[in-house]
């Protein structure tokens, strides 16, 4: 469940004194894309800073392997540097997120019926788990999100 805070404050942009002001911190379960995009720098990544600020961030506890396999495979496909794919290790691991375990049985019955990874799954199955949405820049899986009704972070 979310963390629901009420503060008082008289500063300009909040309500004056002995006015509440709720604000509300949401769990977001993140795929691996919307981390590398970040440690990337890529142009999407001010708008998923925007959209998580104040979020817990939640991943399957495959998420470190994910975006290393993702970065060797850029690296093979010479997009980075070896260089530049260690850096962006650095950059991912320093981004706060709670890893979570996930049932791998319904995760895999989750991608054989809709045709997908189960590293896609995993997520879905997460987001699902928890009645949290998802961010991801994963056209199918958001597809999937919106037929299993998982609310989109977009």
């Amino acid at each position: 469940m979310a963390l629901v805070e009420t503060i008082w404050d008289g500063c300009s942009h909040l309500p004056k004194p002995n006015e509440s002001c709720t604000i509300v911190y949401m769990d977001i379960v993140a795929d691996t894309n919307i981390f590398l995009v970040v440690a990337l720098d890529e142009p999407e990544k001010n708008n998923i800073i925007q959209l998580t600020s104040g979020c817990e961030i939640i991943s399957p506890e495959i998420l470190p392997y994910e975006i290393g396999n993702a970065l060797s495979a850029m690296v093979k496909r010479k997009k980075i540097t070896q260089k530049e794919a260690l850096s962006t290790l650095s950059k991912a691991n320093s981004i706060p997120v709670r890893l979570i375990n996930i049932d791998i049985h319904k995760a895999l019955k989750l991608a054989m019926k809709f045709n997908i990874y189960a590293y896609d799954a995993y997520f879905l199955q997460g987001a699902k788990t928890l009645s949290r949405p998802l961010i991801t820049l994963d056209k199918r899986m958001k597809q999937v999100a919106n037929e299993l009704n998982i609310e989109l972070l977009e």
